[in-house]
């Protein structure tokens, strides 16, 4: 189904025997139309993340969520062609997102196409910018003696350039806050498509979700469901007393109640998951509606920003950043 209140385009393909309702899409300020699910795949442990795209794909996902830094693109890669074979879908049924990585943010075409290269496509759907920082070309870590000078303004010419030649049909940031978004704005030609970022009911972005929605930017939410590495580790996402509740009203999975609360608010979500049956789940999101009544309880959530690893990026003598308040720009 397509609610009328948000910007998805639908349609219908065929898969094998059996007609499934195509996966709903949200329009882009590119033209391009996004998938409203698609897989995470960060931190899926080699071996198990092959399977898990190919049993996705076989279960409705249209995108596959990848990155340089997640060290999984050629398995990846490896079963979409196995999908392809199989005649299960066409590159073209497929939205293939990667992140230029913050080595490269000197050789930006050339990191690209070693995404395209390991993925085994000709372009990408969609390339990002992964965090607001840069590292030595030969960096293996975030050590002070890794980081460079950032040179955002150097860096999305070079992603401009990757669009227009067609290698990106959309490009698009990571981990950009308010501000950090606004200085990009501020001497882009193309503006970024879409901003990933963490997003789930215990950390809605109240700030940023306004901002980018009025700058015609979408909003993509990885962790959607929470993040079992979370510093938080006493506060579970699918135990919010507010998610179980709702999963009992409408008889849901909690996961499913996180997912769907996000798609109500025009954002596209990247749940990752290697098991057959949650995979299966997280997608039967479009047959239900969460009221507007309950979506207000949901703004009365205490906030908490789930990511870690985020110190990774701070230190008081080559990040540009020397705390994490200073990473966020304050909205921690």
């Amino acid at each position: 189904m397509c609610a009328a209140y948000l910007p998805i385009v639908c349609s219908v393909f065929t898969m094998g025997k059996q007609a499934l309702e195509a996966m709903p899409r949200f329009k882009l300020n590119s033209g391009a139309s996004i998938p409203a699910v698609g897989l995470g795949t960060w931190q899926s442990e080699p071996g198990l993340v092959g399977k898990a795209v190919k049993e996705a794909v076989k279960v409705g996902y249209r995108h596959i969520d990848c990155a340089k830094a997640y060290k999984n693109e050629k398995e990846v890669g490896d079963a979409l062609q196995e999908l392809y074979k199989e005649g299960i879908v066409k590159r073209e049924d497929l939205w293939i997102t990667s992140k230029l990585w913050c080595t490269d943010h000197n050789d930006v075409e050339e990191a690209l196409k070693g995404s395209i290269e390991r993925l085994q496509c000709e372009y990408l759907d969609l390339y990002l910018v992964h965090w607001p920082c840069a590292l030595k070309k030969d960096a293996e870590g975030t050590g002070p003696e890794d980081f460079v000078p950032l040179n955002i303004k150097g860096t999305w010419a070079a992603m401009e350039k990757c669009y227009e030649s067609g290698l990106a049909k959309s490009i698009g940031i990571s981990n950009f806050t308010v501000e950090k978004t606004k200085s990009l704005l501020s001497h882009c030609k193309v503006r970024p498509a879409v901003n990933q970022v963490e997003c789930h009911p215990l950390w809605q972005q109240k700030k940023l979700w306004p901002y980018l929605k009025s700058e015609g930017i979408h909003l993509t939410a990885y962790s959607p469901i929470g993040s079992s590495n979370s510093p938080f580790a006493d506060i579970n996402v699918l135990e919010l007393p507010t998610i179980t509740k709702m999963a009992e009203k409408y008889k849901r999975s909690p996961a499913q109640i996180a997912l769907r609360w996000n798609i109500q608010q025009g954002h596209s979500v990247l749940p990752k998951s290697t098991h057959a049956d949650r995979l299966a789940s997280n997608i039967e999101l479009f047959d239900f509606e969460i009221s507007e009544e309950d979506l207000d309880e949901f703004a009365k959530i205490e906030q908490h920003r789930l990511l870690r690893g985020d110190e990774m990026w701070v230190n008081d003598s080559t990040s540009p950043y020397k705390t994490v308040e200073e990473l966020w720009d304050g909205d921690i």
